[in-house]
């Protein structure tokens, strides 16, 4: 078969990813073999790829290849969330596009928009990921509205209350006066802003003087229904019980006390307006004040509100400050920085507004299943990397009741319907609402019923995702929710650690008793070189798709892994994917070098001992890359893939073996070579899918069942560290031998000869023929005494004189053996301080400590060696 010059990424991963999918590779059912389950984080069905998912979905794939290729039976399920708030604002503006008003709509007419719309584009990002080389099963697809999976949030809603876990409540809760929504508290975003701070004084009412307050809201003055002031404050204690005057309104309202107000906080005075601030709601509930909401839904002022009445709430702020000042209330104006709430959706300034909701009462939710927390701090959960173990546990420590309901026409109506007369009954369906309402005496009909309007929070249904994909609501005993759950690996992004991670233990212990999934890797955040959040708004994000058709699929996978340890973030340059194609080109450019060799029967014996030291030093990779990922060190087994095929392979290994230009290689080396090829490619396929497949069609002829997505891992297998060693010598010698050509301008095939004083002669015999091919060598002689006008070289305890033929510059020579017994004295004390320390032999690993303490010999070793040769030179 006859390779193109250049590899063509693009032909080659929808040549391969179309046969994997005719094949249904990627298919998987209950078998006996052990399972290995991963759930993919349900995109928004608004969602296009972005950078965050790229990074995400490489990391699962890695995962999921890898455990096929080790004979576990991999289900990745893949899948959509229907992102109420972001779903519902698309198909606000396509029909405002359209010249229609949602508001014209009935909710059934909205919803056939809506639903038209997700069969359109729900699918895109799913399709996205397959250009990656995502592996799912996508036989498996969910999406979180479907009908079985709608019917689990109804089944768990219904049951948790009548648990006593959900209850409908009033209270101050985040409002979106754009989505005109409420929002949970993880959904609010703090940022820092410069705000003016207001000055207000309020009159006596008996009085000219007055009591001035601070605050950033002088347009809710009109909701206030007190002041209130520290009792123990000498300045007011005086005030107490006294009236105050709201300015322009005129409306009077008390002063009270309470140890809450903080004395040295700007004037130590507070104006309470219950409706509009949650520690004011408070103190209301406190006091008996009373409550006066002043805003509508979309932040408008009104008719409660007297003034200003349908301005937008940010214009009476400009307006009030302006009356506020004509009558001499304004006192002062400064700017202060401080965090304003911004919904992370719309962006809106998030508004604390009292209103009626339905809430999962999370204190009595943790209480009933304490492994919620336990069994992450105790790595029952394994977290990776383990610090987010505290953030998690702050959060849970720290819970405040979920806010589950929002004011939205998509999503999950919540399953609770009111007869005529206005009694709740929750149920799964309206039918068995009804007919609990016949058996309670209602006389009214089905179509009577009416359905509570909101819709529940998105993450409701995404909580129950690692179980709800396996049916495991509608049927908790099937086969695939017995063979799947719990998954093995949850990869997400820490901030979601509370709006799904959490939850999804909870949800895990409440309705299977255990752990959802054993390990959760958080990937880190793709940022740009600013630290700055890559994102399409910013314009600091490349589009994925076009990095794929420009680098590869392969190529944009290596690079992002590359440089992307476990929860730490991604300062994210283009040279990195760049880096990925041209490692791809690297591989492929060998495979052409050894496609193109001809052949001759038989064997070379000269390279007995190069195969040695390969097959070992690639046993010994094996072994370490095992370790780092079983360590979930994804981007270290990587980058131990890289460099062992890139230098050990392409840059020593074939260059090695390759033959003399216009000679014909062996069989047996060529057999040889290609065996090793094939054992690379399936440990680098998980990480490189298309290339390693092309590769490994490429290398022999195959049956049309043999690919490489379900061929098993290269096992590792004994390995001798003796034949490591003389390989690796043998490197530093010809590294020694082409340094020294350079540092001379001499050609590298300029002949030298050399002369080692050594006590194991047995390393340069065997690999004689690589030295005299590889260095260019002319002689080699054994010595037992110091050779005149010669270079000196030291590798391990064997000198090397080396002679060029050229003359000998000795002060040169003086110069550089003198600057490397001042780097190895160096290097001595720091390994000796580190030998010295005791927290340090302690705590490391015996492996560790061993390396440390040989490192300090062989240091010692060269430094005498070194010190013996200056003295030579100088004599």
């Amino acid at each position: 078969m006859e390779l193109s010059k250049n590899f063509t990424p693009a032909e080659i991963e929808e040549k391969w990813y179309k046969v994997w999918m005719k094949k249904k590779y990627f298919r998987s059912t209950p078998d006996e073999r052990e399972p290995f389950t991963i759930v993919l984080p349900p995109p928004n069905v608004t969602g296009v790829l972005h950078m965050g998912h790229m990074l995400n979905g490489t990391i699962q794939d890695v995962l999921v290849r890898r455990a096929r290729q080790k004979g576990k039976n991999a289900c990745w399920v893949p899948g959509t969330d229907h992102a109420s708030i972001a779903t519902e604002a698309k198909v606000v503006k396509l029909l405002q596009e359209q010249g229609i008003e949602k508001s014209k709509l009935t909710r059934e007419q909205f919803l056939e928009h809506a639903w038209a719309w997700k069969e359109k584009y729900g699918g895109i990002i799913l399709d996205q990921l397959k250009k990656l080389g995502c592996s799912c099963d996508w036989d498996r697809t969910r999406f979180t509205m479907e009908p079985d999976l709608s019917a689990a949030v109804n089944k768990v809603f219904v049951d948790l209350h009548k648990k006593g876990l959900i209850y409908k409540g009033t209270k101050i809760v985040n409002w979106d006066p754009v989505g005109k929504t409420t929002l949970s508290d993880e959904e609010v975003i703090h940022k820092e802003v410069q705000s003016n701070l207001y000055y207000l004084k309020y009159q006596f009412v008996d009085s000219e003087d007055g009591i001035t307050i601070a605050t950033t809201r002088p347009e809710t003055i009109m909701a206030d229904t007190a002041i209130c002031v520290h009792p123990e404050d000498e300045r007011y204690k005086h005030l107490i019980g006294t009236m105050v005057k709201i300015p322009i309104l005129g409306k009077e309202i008390p002063i009270i006390a309470d140890d809450y107000i903080d004395i040295s906080f700007g004037t130590g005075c507070l104006k309470v307006t219950p409706a509009h601030d949650i520690n004011d709601y408070n103190l209301g509930l406190k006091h008996g004040l009373e409550i006066i909401d002043i805003l509508t839904e979309d932040g408008k002022i009104n008719e409660k509100g007297i003034l200003y009445v349908g301005q937008d709430r940010f214009q009476a702020r400009k307006e009030i400050i302006k009356d506020l000042e004509a009558i001499g209330s304004l006192e002062k104006t400064e700017q202060i920085q401080n965090a304003i709430g911004h919904s992370e959706r719309t962006n809106a300034v998030v508004e604390p507004r009292l209103s009626t909701q339905w809430f999962v009462d999370m204190k009595a939710f943790m209480a009933k299943n304490p492994g919620i927390l336990e069994d992450v701090m105790n790595d029952t959960i394994e977290f990776v990397p383990s610090k987010f173990k505290n953030t998690y546990r702050h959060w849970l420590e720290n819970i405040k009741d979920w806010n589950i309901s929002r004011q939205l026409w998509w999503g999950h109506q919540i399953p609770a319907w009111y007869s005529p007369d206005g009694e709740m009954f929750i149920e799964e369906t309206a039918e068995k609402a009804w007919q609990n309402a016949l058996n309670a005496g209602k006389k009214c009909r089905l179509e009577e019923m009416r359905q509570d309007p909101d819709v529940l929070d998105t993450w409701f249904s995404s909580w129950l995702w690692p179980i709800s994909v396996f049916d495991g609501f509608k049927n908790p005993n099937n086969p695939d929710i017995k063979y799947y759950y719990p998954s093995n690996v949850l990869v997400t992004a820490p901030e979601i650690i509370f709006f799904w991670v959490a939850r999804m233990v909870m949800a895990g212990y409440e309705y299977k008793q255990e752990r959802p999934f054993k390990h959760v890797y958080f990937n880190g955040i793709v940022r740009d070189k600013q630290r700055r959040k890559m994102s399409k708004s910013l314009g600091n994000s490349p589009e994925p798709l076009d990095l794929i058709a420009k680098y590869g699929a392969d190529g944009v996978r290596i690079g992002m892994l590359l440089c992307s340890p476990a929860g730490n973030d991604i300062l994210f340059e283009e040279s990195f994917v760049e880096q990925g194609r041209n490692f791809t080109n690297k591989i492929w450019n060998a495979l052409r070098l050894i496609k193109g060799w001809e052949v001759k029967s038989g064997e070379d014996d000269s390279l007995h001992n190069v195969f040695l030291w390969f097959d070992s030093k690639l046993n010994k990779t094996l072994v370490e890359i095992e370790q780092q990922f079983e360590a979930f060190k994804l981007s270290e087994a990587l980058m131990t893939t890289y460099n062992f095929i890139w230098n050990d392979f392409c840059s020593w290994y074939l260059e090695m073996i390759k033959p003399v230009y216009g000679e014909k290689i062996h069989q047996n080396t060529l057999d040889k070579t290609i065996q090793f090829f094939d054992r690379l490619m399936r440990l680098l396929h998980p990480f490189a899918p298309f290339v390693t497949e092309e590769i490994y069609q490429s290398l022999k002829d195959r049956n049309e069942n043999d690919h490489i997505c379900i061929s098993l891992a290269p096992a590792a297998k004994a390995f001798d560290e003796n034949e490591i060693s003389k390989g690796e010598h043998i490197k530093s010698l010809i590294s020694i031998i082409r340094d020294v050509r350079n540092k001379a301008n001499l050609p590298q095939k300029h002949p030298v000869k050399i002369y080692i004083e050594t006590n194991n002669k047995l390393p340069y015999l065997d690999y004689e023929s690589v030295l005299t091919k590889m260095a260019f060598i002319e002689d080699i002689e054994f010595t037992k005494i110091e050779i005149n006008n010669a270079i000196n070289e030291i590798i391990g305890n064997d000198k090397i004189y080396i002679l060029t033929g050229v003359e000998f510059d000795i002060e040169a020579e003086k110069k550089k053996v003198s600057e490397e017994i001042d780097y190895y004295t160096g290097f001595i004390q720091s390994v000796e301080i580190k030998l010295s320390n005791e927290r340090f032999v302690q705590n490391a690993k015996p492996e560790i400590l061993a390396k440390e303490r040989q490192k300090l010999i062989d240091g010692q070793v060269k430094l005498q060696n070194l010190k013996e040769t200056l003295e030579k030179l100088e004599s």
